[in-house]
């Protein structure tokens, strides 16, 4: 199964940056690989936030979509995510974000799936590392240009 982490400090308020993550139907506009994006539920239960969303991925020809349970602890802010169906034996991401001493947030983003199709999931395992950049770079330059104003 790919696994990957990476972390980042991102010139943008923290709670921004949790919205923006949060703002899955927008993945479109500037997440590499991603074709759509849905949400079907969104409820909060006290310090917890529920979604259930679709998100359309693929590279070339390959394209699918996979269904995901997203859940913001509002205590801990941390965004978890797995899958409940599509092309996905097994999803978990993980968000977790803190504010930095020089005013930046640092996010981490961990990430653990496996493709049911295996020939699909071998591919992916050499260009996973890859990927996972493009997408944390696509996330943090959404942020600066969105909220570099708003800083403190």
């Amino acid at each position: 199964m790919p696994k990957a982490s990476v972390k980042r400090l991102i010139e943008c308020k923290k709670n921004d940056l949790i919205n923006l993550v949060l703002d899955i139907e927008k993945y479109p506009e500037f997440v590499p690989f991603c074709y759509d994006a849905r949400i079907y539920e969104s409820e909060n239960k006290g310090d917890l936030k529920k979604i259930i969303a679709d998100l359309t991925i693929g590279k070339g020809p390959f394209k699918d979509t996979y269904k995901s349970d997203v859940e913001f602890n509002k205590k801990k802010d941390t965004i978890s995510v797995k899958n409940i169906d599509g092309p996905l034996n097994h999803l978990s991401n993980n968000w977790t974000f803190s504010d930095n001493k020089d005013g930046l947030t640092e996010v981490t983003f961990d990430i653990d799936f496996e493709i049911k199709n295996k020939f699909l999931n071998s591919l992916m395992i050499v260009s996973f590392q890859f990927g996972l950049e493009k997408i944390a770079d696509a996330f943090q330059k959404r942020a600066e240009e969105l909220f570099n104003n708003t800083k403190n």
